[in-house]
């Protein structure tokens, strides 16, 4: 704002120049020095022509100057001036020779402003020459100025920081109402920026009147819609207020108000409130859950360079896929230090409040941050934020994080802290736990074995985890289910996505679940799952299990414990019922007989919750794709059927009904 305010007074000075040199006839040769001796009193700011100066008198005054500096004589290092290729001004000569000089046309070609960018606020000093200089500015009319293929270039020398605004190109007009409209458009990297402003000029001077502002943005890449508001804009010194802010961001409408101080370190502000806030989130490449933290850098040095006071409203709020409503947060920057925090956010039928903090006045950027979550429907939060959809739920969870890192990989791994997290009433999507318990009789399972129709429904789901340094480590993990109960603990690897779990799951014998936990049956031997989160190893934790399975299973069977040892458990029981564990494939030597286990088994299957299996009553498939009749045990119905299983009936009460003489 200083380098405009400046280059502005030294334009003005160069008219005033070309006026008296016409007025006085001093010849073209002394144009140059006359013009620096002028700029220099008016804004105490140097001029220095290095290129060549051409005055021309007909058909029009026409005056051009190239290769034009205006620097700050205590700038040493150069990074607070402004460079033009050229200076193009066109007036009539009656009006040089009337006393009140009036340009048709200025053009200002590759004009590039220097703007260094401070890490510490200071307050900045105002020659009073300004002031004369302004006083100048008030005899000269510009009826349109054009810019073309300007720059702005932020910079930071010791911080080894530069970002540029290119290609700028403006045209601005007044007409005879006093009525300004500037239209053009610039490049910030590869962003397109179109931006279009009307304003209402009251008469010289500025400082402390209010222009009334129109403005148009669009920024594609930047901002999702197209935006549009009024506000009033007053001027007091370097402070730059924006009074009635009003407009529509989308189909969003806004109100509020803001402010800049332009005194060295900006320090901006801003209240807004929204009726409706889209915010769409930029989506890269999709990437496997197996992929590592990408190394590529995250730069936060950029929150040195401005202070701020920011509050943003909304009724209603889309974040990405997420939504929330009503959302609020309030946020200051200052001295490097980004502080943002939410109260009361509506997320998901639930409320979420946390704050963050994020720290780049470092070398490495550090984050803090926690965050409470009570009555959250998991499932759409996890989706819209994580892409996961694998848990429903009610969510409760309580998270407590601190880190540092300049990329995603960094700051996984140097992530410490406490999280808790409890699951109740939903379902784990795509997984069927009580069926991945009995496939682990037969061999170890790799990956999850998702099926998209399959779910295993969750009572509660909990755990609590200790963060150090990237490892999460847990003691109290609990799956409670009405068909299946998991306990265990172990350690998570974020940083290198692989788990270390070791857990203990027991079937349970009823359908009922909640308050119904009695007598479950244990697996009798903890579950490993180990490796890749995305493709885990899933297997029993005896010795040799990997190296030799079918010696481990073995050993498995010979132990005589759990659910599936040849002597007790549901493998043992099947076995002496059906027959099927004398290994001859004679299905018929079984107590109660082949078909009947063969219900039996469809039954218990049923409880131990693979539902889409049913036995229909006095039927059954034999071995070798053959159908034969079912034949009428002995404890059958009145109409030869077998007892049906209740919904809450435990599995007990079944049996001793098939065994009931």
């Amino acid at each position: 704002m200083k380098a405009l305010k400046i280059t502005g007074a030294a334009i003005a000075a160069i008219i005033i120049v070309i006026a008296l040199v016409l007025i006085v006839g001093i010849p073209s040769s002394f144009v140059t020095s006359a013009i620096q001796e002028r700029v220099e009193r008016a804004t105490g700011y140097r001029l220095t022509i290095a290129g060549t100066t051409r005055l021309s008198l007909w058909p029009r005054l026409n005056l051009t100057i190239n290769d034009v500096t205006l620097q700050d004589p205590g700038d040493h290092d150069g990074s607070n001036r402004v460079t033009v290729g050229s200076i193009e001004a066109d007036m009539s000569l009656s009006s040089v020779w009337s006393g009140h000089p009036q340009v048709n046309a200025l053009v200002i070609t590759k004009p590039v402003i220097y703007v260094p960018l401070l890490r510490e606020r200071s307050r900045e000093v105002v020659a009073t020459k300004s002031a004369k200089a302004a006083g100048d500015a008030e005899a000269v009319a510009i009826n349109r100025v054009k810019i073309a293929d300007g720059a702005i270039v932020f910079s930071n020398p010791h911080d080894r920081v530069e970002n540029r605004i290119d290609g700028i190109d403006a045209d601005a007009g007044m007409d005879a109402e006093h009525k300004l409209k500037l239209a053009g458009s610039a490049r910030a990297g590869t962003s397109p920026l179109n931006f279009d402003i009307t304003a209402e000029v009251p008469s010289l001077p500025l400082q402390r009147q209010s222009i009334p502002v129109e403005l148009r943005i669009d920024a594609p890449d930047l901002l999702h819609a197209p935006l549009s508001a009024k506000t009033e804009i007053r001027a007091n010194g370097s402070l730059i207020m924006f009074n009635g802010v009003s407009g529509t961001l989308g189909d969003g409408a806004f109100s509020g108000w803001a402010s800049v101080d332009a005194a060295s370190k900006p320090l901006v502000k801003v209240d807004l409130d929204f009726q409706r806030l889209n915010v769409p989130l930029a989506k890269g490449a999709p990437t496997s859950p197996s992929q590592p933290w990408s190394n590529a850098p995250i730069d936060f040095i950029g929150l040195n360079y401005l202070d701020g006071e920011v509050r943003i409203s909304a009724a209603d709020a889309n974040i990405g896929e997420a939504h929330f409503a009503p959302a609020a947060v309030e946020a200051t920057l200052a001295g490097g230090v980004l502080k943002a925090a939410i109260a009361n956010l509506g997320t998901y039928g639930g409320q979420a409040n946390g704050e963050v903090v994020v720290d780049a006045t470092g070398g490495a950027p550090s984050f803090t941050m926690h965050c409470d979550l009570v009555g959250v429907s998991a499932l759409p939060l996890l989706t819209s934020l994580a892409d996961f959809d694998k848990i429903d739920g009610k969510l409760q969870a309580k998270i407590a994080a601190r880190s540092s890192g300049s990329s995603q990989q960094a700051i996984m791994s140097n992530l410490s802290g406490t999280v808790f997290a409890d699951f109740q009433d939903g379902a784990i999507r795509g997984l069927n736990v009580a069926q991945m318990i009995r496939n682990l009789t037969t061999n170890p399972l790799s990956g999850w074995q998702q099926e998209k129709e399959q779910s295993t429904d969750l009572t509660q789901l909990s755990a609590s985890f200790r963060i150090d340094r990237g490892q999460a480590t847990t003691s109290d993990l609990n799956l409670v289910g009405p068909l299946v109960r998991v306990t265990g603990g172990g350690t998570v690897d974020l940083a290198t996505k692989t788990l270390g779990l070791r857990v203990e799951p027991k079937l349970v014998m009823t359908t009922q679940g909640q308050g119904r936990t009695s007598d479950p049956v244990s697996f009798g031997i903890p579950v490993a799952i180990e490796g890749p989160w995305a493709e885990p190893r899933i297997y029993p934790d005896i010795a040799g299990m990997l190296d030799n399975p079918d010696a481990a299973y073995a050993k498995l069977r010979e132990m005589g414990e759990g659910l599936f040892g040849p002597n007790g458990g549901l493998s043992g029981l099947l076995n002496g019922l059906t027959g099927g564990g004398n290994g001859n494939g004679d299905e018929q030597n079984g107590l109660l007989g082949g078909n009947l286990g063969e219900a039996l088994g469809g039954l218990i299957q049923q409880g131990l919750g693979d539902r889409s299996r049913t036995v229909p009553p006095g039927s059954s498939t034999q071995g070798r794709g053959q159908q034969q009749a079912a034949p009428t045990p002995p404890n059958a119905g009145q109409d030869g059927s077998l007892p049906q299983m209740q919904e809450s009936q435990p599995m007990t009460d079944v049996l001793r009904q098939l065994f009931k003489r």
